[in-house]
């Protein structure tokens, strides 16, 4: 993942919302925005630098728009840079449904941080 072997990955929580533009939708409109919506994940996952670990999708226990937590889905990913965390985000800008990218019925925001292990600096009891 990262040139430098030493370097952790970012481990980044890719949070997606799907708003009103596509509950506006007539059912017929749907399967082109899944369609492409599924295109960006795939392209998602083969840009050097992500690793997707896993993803979860709650439309079963959540109906409508989710403007902020919870989430509608979720995609858990090891990432090498920040720079490749936005282009990943930017996904959303450039997959085309139609006329119209992405964004148009889902939005997404990133939470960075690391694995969940005990940092080198701290003592742990023998």
């Amino acid at each position: 993942m990262s040139e430098n072997p030493a370097a952790q990955p970012l481990r980044v929580l890719f949070c997606i919302g799907i708003n009103q533009n596509f509950f506006d939708l007539p059912k017929s409109g749907i399967g082109e925005v899944w369609t492409a919506f599924s295109g960006m994940m795939a392209e998602m996952a083969r840009l050097p630098g992500v690793d997707v670990i896993g993803d979860m999708d709650d439309d079963s226990h959540m109906v409508g728009p989710s403007e902020g937590w919870p989430w509608t889905c979720y995609i858990l990913a090891d990432v090498d840079t920040q720079e490749t965390v936005k282009a990943a985000c930017n996904l959303f800008r450039t997959t085309m449904v139609g006329e119209y990218a992405l964004w148009r019925y889902a939005k997404i925001e990133a939470r960075i941080g690391r694995a969940l292990t005990i940092r080198d600096d701290v003592e742990t009891a023998g």
